[in-house]
């Protein structure tokens, strides 16, 4: 059987703790109907985890016995960040639910000059991210970062060492190989980068740096759907 995860800020260095947050009490109890005797596991956002078997429900919470205490072992060797143009209606939650189940580290929404959608429900985003994490046995959060301007977002990823610009013009992003830790990759908006925007980042691709530019194949995806392909790609490059 299946055991139910969540993540949230638990001790786990002790062989008991209660676990009082509300919306995973309402989870455990109400909507799972688990009881006494039950296990499910906790992690603590941080790679670490535990096998947790409820042993007492009270008005203050769920006291629960922790065993098997130790490192999850399921997060990706690859440091990845997505930088990913704010998309319209649901499907920036959409690219944020699904980089999470793929590994992703860090989600940063960025505003491109033809990005139309400007604002998201950043709690609303939190809340997607950490289910889809519990969901897919993730040890840890990923963060989500404030949007960013297209330039800044430039400016943050000088730090990693490849960043992928995802555009129809570049080399096939199968034929791309790396050993790299931390890895960047950009997705558009709806409309696509714009000139001064793909000329930015073919400076920076003939240049020093370690960007590369990087095309999906022979067919148009959609923003999201290209956010989500090139995340699994690049993680998995070898």
């Amino acid at each position: 059987m299946r055991l139910h995860r969540f993540i949230g800020n638990f001790n786990l260095s002790k062989n008991k703790l209660t676990i009082s947050d509300k919306e995973i009490v309402n989870q455990i109890l109400k909507v799972l109907r688990l009881k006494v005797g039950d296990e499910i596991y906790l992690g603590d956002g941080k790679e670490n985890s535990a096998l947790a078997k409820i042993s007492a429900i009270s008005k203050t919470g769920i006291e629960v016995q922790l065993s098997e205490v130790g490192k999850n072992e399921s997060e990706l060797p690859v440091y990845g960040i997505l930088y990913c143009s704010i998309l319209k209606r649901e499907n920036f939650e959409l690219v944020a639910q699904k980089a999470t189940e793929i590994g992703i580290k860090e989600i940063v929404p960025i505003i491109s000059s033809r990005t139309i959608k400007l604002s998201l429900r950043e709690d609303r985003l939190e809340k997607i991210i950490k289910e889809a994490a519990e969901q897919s046995g993730r040890g840890e959060l990923p963060i989500l970062h404030k949007p960013m301007k297209f330039d800044d977002a430039l400016t943050h990823s000088r730090a990693n060492d490849l960043n992928v610009f995802c555009h129809p013009g570049g080399e096939l992003l199968k034929d791309i190989k790396h050993a790299f830790q931390k890895v960047g990759i950009f997705v558009g908006p709806e409309g696509g980068w714009d000139e001064a925007e793909e000329k930015a980042v073919t400076n920076l691709s003939t240049g020093a740096g370690h960007y590369k530019i990087a095309n999906l194949g022979p067919l148009t995806l959609r923003a999201e759907t290209a956010a989500i392909v090139a995340t699994y790609a690049v993680l998995n490059l070898k």
